[in-house]
């Protein structure tokens, strides 16, 4: 009879042992899907980062265009004329530093030329897919059918002079 009980006992510690096996693959599963669903959620955030920035390089770029000494306008050679104008007596700050990128971390942008030189943007040097595909702000609403962040291209262009047009009768 000695025997029958240790049959028994061996088949209940085989069944335990499947059980937290079992059990560490559904912790498993789980972590996994929480690891993706906080990656998405990091990944939006620096989207959000990527527009707030861009937007604060776009503002300082129609600032230092807007703020050109005379009836030539012009736009800074680089980023840092965006820290220090020098056109003035006392200099002029447009930014408070050159921002790093928030989806490579790093502080190097793209550089949109200006047609009659100088810079009248910036963009990311990231090759990502963005997760974003709509429900941009007025300025940025072509970011809906960009396929990478490098697409992303922050610019200013000043408006448009509108002429009068000639008064016809």
């Amino acid at each position: 009879m000695s025997s029958g009980k240790r049959a028994g006992a061996g088949g209940q510690e085989g069944f335990a042992y499947v059980l937290i096996l079992l059990l560490v693959a559904v912790i498993g599963a789980t972590l996994a899907a929480y690891g993706e669903a906080w990656s998405r959620v990091a990944q939006r955030h620096k989207e959000a980062e990527l527009l707030w920035v861009g937007g604060q390089f776009r503002q300082a770029i129609a600032l230092y265009y807007q703020r050109t000494p005379g009836a030539a306008r012009q736009y800074p050679e680089n980023l840092g004329d965006l820290l220090e104008d020098k056109r003035y007596l006392s200099t002029q700050r447009y930014l408070r530093r050159i921002y790093r990128d928030p989806i490579t971390g790093k502080a190097q942008w793209g550089l949109v030329p200006a047609p009659g030189g100088g810079i009248m943007g910036v963009y990311s040097l990231s090759r990502a897919h963005p997760l974003r595909t709509g429900g941009f702000p007025p300025p940025y609403e072509t970011f809906a059918t960009a396929h990478r962040y490098s697409d992303w291209t922050f610019i200013y262009e000043p408006p448009v002079a509108q002429t009068d047009a000639p008064f016809r009768r």
